[in-house]
């Protein structure tokens, strides 16, 4: 019972919010998308960028996930032609923007992964336990569960690159020389490969980005946002609706995706069926992968579903399992596609054997970090909600 109260789409949370609410927390999440839009011009967007450019892309796609996520939830309450057009370009926006970071991160736990494989603790010149999209988390608080949670400094995408290749080129002489003396041939020439191919899909993503931010289609994104932040589109029965049980729909849609994962074999030590397809030809998603994907994603509809029953801010209620389960499945996504990247590499025509196999050890490596990631969102799911202020 005491479960219940501190829900806040249960029915005897308290007060009934209504469309007001969801107007209030709308036009918060807009005046914080035209705050960082703001600031991202302010502190630049070249192609050095800086740590206040970087944070205020991060900003960026806080607010556009959000604001997107309360029209997708909250729809029947909201001009309907409005959301249709409005959401697409929102979720361009956020994917868009999120591009550089998950290369740059995906490159740096490939890298970190290989030195661990051959013995190593850490990647000359680099920090260790960048995580990849962790928009959410606040700036100089980010930190990779993969990595045992040790934080990572709030430096910006372009710097930790810079930083990383300065490391790879010119180790220092008394720590990074042992440490790269650990790498075979066939490891080394594979995260020779891997930066090559993610760094060039790094830069790809940055003046894409920086393409989008200047276009036309962009500005008119920002015009309808810098709208919505002075009147939301509510429909007239939105006032006197109460937003809680479209909140639980959204909570109910998350826990029947969770009842159709297989968690009893997410709770083995080992996955076999995950390697039925490890030969394949076909480079799509992993098949097991795509369930556990959307959980992801309905797992955050639901988080900001809370946020927007809470009030403007949504910050009354704090579930610590919907956070550690969301870190799971972020790092479920991260080391999947890591091990995408992986098998991409691998593909490459006329590559060493040595450098081959490197690459096949680290796609299993990151397939076990997939199958751990089940495991912890398991054991954490099945926790009780606790409250926090």
């Amino acid at each position: 019972m005491a479960q219940q109260h501190l829900d806040p789409t249960n029915p005897l949370a308290g007060p009934v919010p209504t469309g007001d609410a969801l107007s209030g927390y709308l036009r918060a999440q807009a005046t914080e998308f035209l705050r960082a839009l703001r600031l991202h011009r302010e502190t630049g967007s070249g192609a050095n960028g800086s740590e206040g450019s970087a944070e205020a892309a991060r900003a960026l796609r806080r607010s556009a996930r959000r604001i997107s996520a309360g029209l997708h939830t909250f729809q029947s309450l909201l001009d309907s032609d409005w959301c249709e057009a409005m959401r697409p370009e929102l979720a361009w926006v956020s994917g868009t923007l999120a591009m550089e970071h998950a290369y740059t991160a995906r490159l740096e736990r490939l890298l970190t992964a290989l030195h661990r494989l051959s013995g190593s603790t850490a990647l000359p010149g680099q920090t260790v336990g960048v995580a990849a999209g962790r928009a959410d988390a606040p700036a100089g608080r980010r930190a990779d569960p993969a990595a045992g949670g040790r934080a990572a400094p709030a430096a910006s995408v372009p710097q930790r690159a810079a930083s990383r290749d300065a490391g790879l080129r010119n180790p220092p002489a008394t720590a990074a020389a042992p440490e790269r003396g650990n790498l075979t041939v066939g490891a080394a020439k594979a995260g020779a490969l891997l930066d090559r191919q993610l760094t060039l899909a790094r830069t790809r993503a940055h003046s894409t980005a920086l393409q989008a931010l200047g276009s036309s289609r962009f500005h008119a994104v920002a015009d309808k946002v810098a709208v919505l932040a002075s009147e939301v589109p509510l429909t007239r029965a939105a006032g006197s609706t109460d937003l809680r049980p479209l909140a639980a729909a959204a909570q109910d849609r998350l826990t029947d995706a969770v009842s159709a994962l297989p968690l009893v074999t997410a709770g083995s030590p080992y996955n076999a069926a995950a390697l039925v397809h490890g030969l394949s030809p076909d480079t799509v998603p992993h098949p097991q992968d795509a369930p556990w994907h959307q959980v992801r994603l309905l797992l955050r509809l639901h988080r900001y579903a809370r946020e927007a029953v809470s009030g403007p801010k949504g910050n009354a209620v704090v579930d610590l399992r919907l956070l550690s389960a969301g870190r799971a499945l972020n790092r479920h996504r991260d080391a999947s596609e890591a091990a995408a990247a992986a098998a991409q590499a691998a593909r490459t025509p006329r590559i060493a054997p040595a450098t081959a196999y490197a690459l096949g050890v680290l796609h299993a490596d990151q397939r076990h970090e997939v199958e751990a990631a089940r495991f912890a969102f398991q054991q954490c799911w099945q926790k009780e909600t606790v409250r926090t202020s």
